[in-house]
């Protein structure tokens, strides 16, 4: 298996399941007015529908990435595959918010198994010298189904019912199981049966809701919310909690050695990083391109695309620079390119061409295929194979939550920009308040008042917040720079074995 060809196969069919994943995280808002009507849903289900998903999967990343190394990454990744189908049909025919809320958390479920277990596969798979190619795929394939779920979420519920968003998930589902039945080999390394750490599990699966679930509240009640800082006070205290509780126990669901080679954690890191820039770019743009440039959302998907293209174009240099110049090169570079591009988007005005932003788009997606992939493999190579599925678990839980903490404080930057700088001075309270608090209702009041004045305000104040959203992003990715320039590794060798410490480090 390893010398044949239908090693590219598995990985395509896996990457395409991924893509599912990324496509199911944003679809579903185009769909929410839709779901409002027919379910009769109220503001408090609707946002369970999306919180269902994201809590699950954040919960159980690293039972899944255990589970897998433990048992059967194929028999695991076949049950998840099930259930991420099966979640699809129950979402799509769901008669009411609660069926839809319960079938979107077993989707999470499915998802939270699916991701790391996938990734899991490449060290399994692929040589050392074919691995960043593979990683750049499957990168690639997660980073795409963001961009996507607008475009052909937003045709379907033009020309069909809200149910076929979910429902395009199935046939990507069956041609993926049929794949891995006939090609996939057995992975599991691990054959004697340790003792599950189930207190490490129930610590971090708490722990990684809690923070996911208070930093996802604070978009819509801001830091000053009690409910808000409890949860996330919480959430950091059980992962403390967790963290101690590895180090003492004799069977830890995570190795917390791991943490000692700088190739993981740096590589982890970095990754976290850059997913933390890229959600804004996510966040910020397409209301951008709806409400200042005035496009639909399938238009808006598809102007955010030049992202994916730079990844691609991107994805053909940065293999070759790390081959030559090696990883702390390939990574700089990229974060500097990474930086430049928000600079760039930081001098957005409201009247500039949407030519302009595709540069940007591109410079950005350039640089984020000189990062991610680089620095994801970096850590799934510091990884021995039988801890390669919780090591991807604990991989994909960092990036989750840097790009949930990304959303949040970044759309709370740019809503707090906006709401300061619009002009509400000739409004009724009420509508001024409405105005002040979301970019829609204020150029919706607009056109309703018809009054020009109000929504060059409106745009002027938006333009001005997503400034300031980028050059934060682009401040971001400096403080990447400086990171793997001090602290990247000079050499991370791994001796594959039975265990981390097997393993021989060079910093």
């Amino acid at each position: 298996m390893h010398n044949s060809k239908t090693r590219w196969w598995v990985l395509g069919v896996m990457a395409l399941s991924v893509l599912t994943i990324g496509l199911d995280t944003t679809v579903l808002n185009l769909a929410l007015p839709v779901l409002a009507s027919d379910l009769n849903a109220a503001t408090s289900e609707l946002q369970w529908f999306a919180n269902a998903y994201n809590l699950v999967l954040a919960a159980m990343l690293l039972p899944a990435g255990m589970l897998g190394d433990r048992y059967s990454r194929k028999k695991l990744l076949l049950l998840s595959l099930v259930m991420f189908g099966a979640a699809s049909v129950a979402c799509a025919y769901a008669s009411s918010s609660e069926a839809l809320i319960i079938s979107r958390a077993i989707l999470g479920l499915g998802a939270a198994l699916l991701m790391p277990l996938s990734l899991s596969l490449v060290p399994f798979l692929f040589s050392e010298g074919e691995r960043p190619k593979a990683m750049t795929l499957w990168v690639t394939a997660s980073a795409l189904g963001l961009p996507l779920g607008p475009i052909i979420g937003g045709w379907l519920l033009e020309h069909y019912n809200w149910g076929t968003i979910f429902l395009i998930n199935v046939p990507i589902i069956v041609v993926a199981l049929i794949a891995l039945v006939v090609l996939l080999p057995e992975s599991t390394v691990e054959k004697q049966k340790q003792r599950i750490d189930w207190l490490g599990i129930i610590t971090s699966s708490l722990g990684l809701t809690a923070i996911t679930y208070g930093v996802t509240r604070s978009g819509d009640e801001g830091w000053n919310d009690g409910i808000t800082l409890a949860s996330v006070i919480a959430g950091i205290l059980l992962l403390g909690l967790f963290v101690w509780h590895q180090r003492r126990t004799a069977y830890p669901l995570v190795e917390m050695q791991l943490f000692r080679q700088g190739g993981f954690t740096w590589g982890a890191g970095m990754a976290t990083l850059v997913n933390f820039a890229l959600f804004g770019i996510l966040f910020g743009l397409p209301i951008y391109l709806q409400v200042v440039q005035g496009v639909d959302a399938q238009a808006a998907g598809l102007r955010i695309l030049p992202l994916i293209g730079g990844v691609v174009v991107g994805s053909r240099l940065s293999g070759r620079l790390s081959a030559r110049a090696g990883d702390k090169v390939a990574i700089a570079l990229g974060f500097l390119i990474v930086a430049a591009g928000f600079a760039m988007g930081g001098l957005t005005e409201v009247s500039t061409s949407y030519g302009y932003t595709a540069i940007w788009v591109v410079c950005v997606g350039v640089g984020l295929s000189f990062v991610l992939p680089v620095a994801m493999n970096a850590a799934l190579g510091a990884l021995p194979e039988d801890r390669a599925g919780v090591g991807s678990a604990v991989i994909m839980a960092m990036r989750q939550i840097g790009g949930t903490i990304g959303v949040a404080f970044l759309g709370s930057l740019l809503n707090s920009v906006y709401s300061r700088n619009v002009d509400v001075s000739n409004l009724p309270e009420a509508t001024a308040e409405a105005v002040r608090n979301n970019v829609s209702a204020g150029a919706i009041a607009a056109g309703e008042l018809k009054s020009a004045s109000l929504l060059n305000s409106v745009h002027g104040a938006f333009v001005d917040g997503l400034d300031m959203m980028l050059f934060v992003c682009g401040g971001i990715a400096i403080v990447g720079i400086a990171l793997t320039v001090l602290f990247w590794p000079r050499k991370v060798e791994v001796v594959k074995g039975s265990g981390v410490e097997e393993q021989q480090l060079f910093h």
